[in-house]
């Protein structure tokens, strides 16, 4: 049987997680929004996390998951008979997702094609499954590298964890049993090179990626006000652009200039499922952590 790849302590003791549980839930999370402070051990092919420090921790991260999270609603509620879940044995996997920063200050996030199963049309940070026994860190700018086609040269960035995020597809029980069940890595990458210059080297997989962008503190700040499961969004600026600039694959494999309507950024996950265009509710969760540490460095004075 393949290692746990998530696995949690509790009480002192190593646990797997089933995937029918919801990580945060088992963590104490409780039924307030989060973000929830994590202690976590950073290891080849597997997290450990714990609500209290342990030997080996390598880091204290938040930890999220949406306020419509399936597995809390699972967890809360009385399985229907003829539900059918995951076996028992099936556990919770793990993902890392890269936000790539430029010397500029601004991050890349790709646009999923309408053609993939899970999450089509979302915007989000480059990412995917981590590899067993390979070091996160590895796994992202191997994810990175596979659906944008950028390679960062060793010593020309630098790296930092952001947080963790609970992810599930469906992403919502309304719209279907879960099917997937991870715990998503966000680490924030930090490039030398300017917007322009990694523009110039990027190499989309049409078969993932049907457009990308390089977006800006100010449009990020507005996207991650726009929270998922609210009534009513947060204040947001009135002098935001009518359109954000980006870049969209054509079907004979070239690409051409897009003026994406920031609308489509705003948007909320909605209430039945479909399959419009919008910013996933793990992304806006990640802008927030990468503009609070753009916050603490400019604070820093570095």
């Amino acid at each position: 049987m393949a290692a746990a790849r998530v696995l949690l302590l509790l009480s002192g003791r190593p646990e797997s997680v089933s995937f029918a549980k919801s990580v945060c839930g088992l963590l104490g999370a409780g039924s307030g929004l989060g973000p929830w402070p994590t202690h976590c051990g950073l290891k080849r092919g597997q997290l450990v996390l714990s609500d209290k420090p342990f030997p080996g921790a390598s880091a204290r991260l938040p930890l999220q998951r949406p306020p419509f999270c399936p597995f809390a609603a699972l967890d809360q509620q009385p399985r229907a008979p003829g539900v059918e879940l995951p076996p028992k044995g099936r556990g919770v996997d793990l993902g890392v997702a890269v936000i790539l920063q430029s010397s500029d200050q601004t991050v890349l996030l790709t646009r999923r094609t309408s053609t993939l199963n899970v999450s089509p049309n979302l915007w989000v940070p480059p990412g995917g499954h981590v590899e067993p026994d390979e070091e996160l860190l590895d796994g992202g700018l191997r994810e990175l590298w596979e659906e944008s086609g950028l390679q960062l040269p060793q010593g020309q960035f630098s790296w930092v964890p952001l947080g963790l995020w609970e992810s599930a597809y469906p992403p919502k029980l309304s719209w279907g049993l879960p099917k997937y069940h991870h715990i998503v890595l966000y680490l924030l990458v930090i490039s030398q090179e300017s917007q322009q210059q990694l523009q110039a080297r990027i190499q989309p997989n049409a078969g993932e990626v049907s457009a990308f962008m390089w977006l800006g503190p100010d449009i990020a700040a507005a996207v991650a006000a726009t929270e998922d499961g609210t009534e009513t969004p947060k204040h947001l600026p009135q002098d935001l652009p009518s359109s954000v600039p980006a870049v969209e694959l054509k079907e004979n494999g070239g690409a051409q200039p897009l003026a994406l309507p920031t609308s489509t950024l705003l948007r909320t996950t909605p209430g039945t499922a479909d399959s419009r265009e919008r910013v996933s509710t793990g992304t806006k969760f990640a802008l927030t952590l990468w503009l609070q540490h753009l916050g603490r460095k400019s604070r820093d004075g570095s």
